[in-house]
């Protein structure tokens, strides 16, 4: 008879899961040798999978049985539709009919994916918790592997690792990787600061429910930037844990994904990362953080106003400008200031 994982890697339409692979990983290396991170959890844990989701009940199914199908961790879901013009909410109570561990909210009205998140989040009461859209996949033993190392590391905030990116194609293999690294908050933040990135979406990343009540909801005045913010607000809550090689979540790329290619949207989206940098202050060293991620978005808007004014496009001076109210830096000034002379803006 067909178990849960076999549901799992069938997924929606026939889409089929690798198969799971032991789960426990290799050493990581340090001074005294190698250290082994335990293969499942060492005591029992509860842990909730966040579902928001909005016209996506085609791939609401394949996504929870990807949450439930977790084998050491006792798993909840809880699926928050945005008031869905199709199916979506009707597929989410019919799944939750089916298994008392799924639960749904409702919204009457749409709220936006900001507000859905915080609300689906609020509701959490298990002791670790993650954030998954309707139309991504927790890979199999995703959360045994995070909550066996977030429970021989008390000092760790948060642990993700690996995302791979998928359309409807069947999963690529998963690799027996093992590994893993544990960063020091600040170190961690400071990186992000070096190249303007992000480097956790969302699905791959597994946290403390403690750490989440206390730094509190996501920004609603950063719709683009406000998982990063949130990320860097972990940061200064403990220690970072990257697990390497094995994927812990599958990130679906179609059309309806958000894409930030326009110029305007470009603009916008660097104006968020600088709220969103607010929060390095947090950090001890904070400051100097800070002002580092500062020079890198600037450095980042006079590449974006090089590329537009090359588009013949008017927001080459938008960018130009934004450079020179944040850079801490002279040259960085001077460059965009000259910039904004030759386009006849001052």
């Amino acid at each position: 008879m067909p178990g849960p994982l076999d549901a799992l890697r069938a997924g929606a339409g026939g889409m089929r899961m690798p198969a799971a692979t032991p789960t426990r990983p290799g050493p990581r290396w340090s001074a005294r040798g190698p250290v082994i991170l335990p293969g499942r959890p060492r005591r029992s844990a509860g842990a909730t999978v966040v579902i928001p989701c909005y016209r996506y009940g085609h791939y609401l199914r394949a996504a929870v049985h990807s949450a439930l199908a977790q084998r050491h961790v006792d798993m909840r879901v809880i699926i928050v539709d945005d008031a869905s013009p199709d199916d979506s909410l009707a597929v989410a109570r019919d799944i939750a009919a089916a298994d008392s561990r799924v639960s749904v909210i409702p919204h009457e009205t749409n709220q936006g994916h900001i507000r859905t998140y915080n609300d689906g989040l609020e509701a959490v009461d298990t002791e670790f918790v993650a954030l998954v859209s309707a139309d991504d996949l927790v890979a199999p033993g995703a959360f045994d592997r995070a909550v066996a190392l977030l429970q021989s590391r008390p000092d760790v905030s948060l642990a993700y690792g690996k995302l791979v990116r998928f359309s409807d194609e069947p999963l690529p293999p998963a690799r027996r990787v093992g590994g893993w690294r544990i960063h020091s908050g600040r170190a961690w933040a400071l990186r992000i600061a070096q190249t303007g990135w992000n480097p956790i979406i969302s699905p791959e990343a597994i946290l403390r429910t403690d750490v989440l009540r206390a730094i509190g909801p996501y920004n609603p005045r950063l719709p683009h930037a406000a998982d990063l913010e949130y990320w860097i607000r972990a940061a200064a809550h403990g220690r970072i844990a990257q697990l390497r090689g094995i994927p812990q979540a599958y990130y679906r790329v179609h059309g309806a994904n958000m894409h930030l290619t326009a110029f305007p949207l470009r603009m916008d989206d660097l104006r968020q990362k600088h709220a969103a940098f607010a929060a390095l202050r947090h950090l001890e060293g904070g400051d100097d953080i800070l002002i580092t991620g500062l020079r890198t978005l600037a450095a980042e808007a006079l590449a974006a106003a090089r590329e537009a004014a090359d588009a013949a496009s008017d927001t080459a001076i938008d960018f130009a400008r934004f450079a020179e109210e944040i850079s801490p830096d002279e040259v960085q000034r001077r460059a965009a200031g000259a910039m904004i002379a030759q386009r006849g803006g001052r």
